[in-house]
């Protein structure tokens, strides 16, 4: 059975796994000296939050909102979502779009004007994914500068 929830304190290593889902190449941080402090900051961070999907305590998915604070549009906040995340072994079963219904609502809660997502993939199934979740292309142009 699927729980979809706010990641709890003591998963960061269950985490850090399932990152290894959404970016194969990067460095193993794990056993890097500040990660706990690190991850103390972001969880007590009001305006972030790590929303995980778990069936049988395996975590399948995972996404970030940032609740970022706004002087316009009413001074209302808007929310984004970044790092969107399913275990190889559970995708195609509804643990991605649970994930970002909850953002969503989540962000609503919050009073957001709107909520932005960005992603690299360039597959067209990622991008249709993300269209049946909701969210729609096209509406505005996004630039990165990697640094």
């Amino acid at each position: 059975m699927m729980n979809v929830r706010l990641a709890r304190y003591d998963e960061l290593n269950h985490l850090l796994d399932l990152y290894r889902h959404l970016n194969p190449d990067d460095p193993d941080i794990s056993g890097a000296e500040n990660i706990k402090s690190l991850w103390k900051e972001i969880f007590e961070d009001p305006g972030l939050f790590y929303i995980v999907a778990e069936e049988d305590g395996q975590l399948t998915a995972s996404c970030t909102l940032a609740v970022i604070k706004n002087l316009t549009r009413g001074a209302r906040p808007y929310g984004l979502i970044e790092n969107v995340v399913t275990h190889q072994g559970y995708r195609r079963r509804g643990y991605g779009k649970a994930i970002l219904n909850k953002a969503v609502e989540i962000a609503k809660g919050k009073n957001c004007y709107k909520v932005m997502l960005l992603t690299g993939r360039k597959d067209e199934g990622v991008h249709r994914f993300y269209e049946e979740a909701g969210f729609e292309s096209g509406v505005k142009t996004g630039f990165i500068m990697k640094l």
